[in-house]
């Protein structure tokens, strides 16, 4: 898949290919803790936004949009100035194909040029996999050489059942 595989910036014409690949998120599972699918308007205003400041990336296969990935500010304080929190959605339809690993991986380059040091990510968690949610997302990270870091019990609540949250961190050399 990697030779047909494009990694370039999003623009906000994207948002209606990229809110398609978050939505069945939002509503099937707990990897996010959005309980509504944004609007358009509202996705749009996040692609503007996140890709002022920080890389929003598209993947395209064969010419069709099938998963991105964005970074943004860890926290408001200029001490933190230097670490970002990471965002990976792939197509449903189309995961481990290498997508997020591509994807990943062209961000830390970027991040890594713009003197960035510490990524971030915030994964759902629950002690047994269920309908909701599977352990994918944190082994993912781990093979992206992420660590544990915290881990947040019963912090939200979604399917009418509660979710945990790990955060997980990467530094990069």
């Amino acid at each position: 898949m990697n030779d047909d595989l494009t990694i370039r910036n999003a623009t906000p014409d994207d948002a209606e290919a990229l809110l398609g690949i978050y939505a069945p998120y939002v509503e099937h599972t707990a990897i996010t803790f959005e309980i509504d699918i944004p609007t358009l308007e509202d996705f749009t205003e996040r692609i503007r936004t996140f890709s002022k400041d920080f890389p929003y990336l598209v993947a395209e296969w064969k010419g069709q949009v099938v998963g991105y990935s964005y970074a943004h500010k860890l926290r408001e304080r200029a001490a933190y100035k230097h670490c970002v929190e990471m965002t990976v959605y792939i197509d449903r339809n189309i995961r481990q194909h290498g997508i997020g690993k591509a994807l990943y991986m062209e961000m830390e380059q970027r991040l890594r040029n713009s003197g960035k040091r510490n990524l971030y990510a915030s994964v759902t968690w629950t002690d047994e996999e269920n309908a909701y949610l599977t352990h994918d997302s944190v082994s993912f990270h781990e093979k992206m050489g992420y660590t544990k870091v915290a881990h947040f019990h019963e912090c939200g609540f979604k399917f009418n059942q509660w979710f945990d949250m790990i955060w997980m961190e990467k530094i990069l050399r």
